[in-house]
């Protein structure tokens, strides 16, 4: 397709949020249509799932059925976000996509990776992002940036927070793991300064806009 598919991945609290809208905000005053998008979510019917996946009090998912919510969220995304945008040749900024699942689902909950790549294969389409920006920090200093975030803002988005640091710390090897195995990936360190994250991001994308 002729746009581009960036995507910004890393543990929660990692700012891919906010370097999400500074890129946005970059890349659309050098003249590109941004799309800025994130997952779960995206849509209507991913934001209902978002809901459900994140909500830390009522709910208490299997693994397996978490990565089927997570995929479908998915299927609506590509499908009514991310593909028309890239063929109209729109940038398309992502918060999470299929890196994010085989951490989290994968190096996380144990799901076999097989079963993660066949179901996007299948289902999604088997679309592949041109540039993934790994946003890497320690899962403590991570996850107490999140947790305060999410009190400050009072939403009921913690179900992954609440989970021990264990988890986190496999969730944090298997980015890492995905990044010496995929080409594409750039680590970027996230306890640098807003204003140098940002900088280090637009260099690391300097292949993808040629001039």
């Amino acid at each position: 397709m002729p746009g581009r598919l960036i995507v910004l991945e890393g543990g929660d609290g990692s700012g891919k949020t906010t370097l999400t809208a500074a890129l946005a905000a970059l890349l659309g005053a050098e003249g590109h249509e941004v799309v800025a998008t994130r997952e779960p979510g995206g849509t209507p019917e991913g934001l209902v799932l978002r809901s459900l996946l994140l909500a830390e009090s009522g709910t208490a998912w299997e693994a397996e059925a978490e990565l089927l919510l997570i995929t479908a969220a998915r299927v609506q995304h590509v499908r009514r976000v991310i593909s028309p945008a890239l063929a109209r040749g729109a940038v398309v900024l992502c918060d999470r996509f299929i890196g994010s699942t085989l951490a989290y689902q994968g190096g996380g909950s144990f799901i076999d990776p097989a079963i993660i790549l066949g179901l996007h294969r299948d289902l999604v389409g088997d679309i592949w992002p041109d540039a993934t920006l790994l946003l890497d920090l320690d899962p403590a200093s991570a996850l107490a940036r999140s947790r305060a975030r999410l009190a400050a803002a009072g939403h009921d988005e913690g179900r992954f927070e609440a989970r021990d640091i264990d988890y986190h710390a496999r969730v944090r090897e298997a980015f890492l793991a995905l990044a010496r195995a995929y080409p594409g990936w750039t680590v970027l360190d996230a306890a640098r300064p807003p204003e140098a994250l940002l900088n280090a991001a637009r260099a690391a994308l300097a292949p993808l806009f040629p001039g």
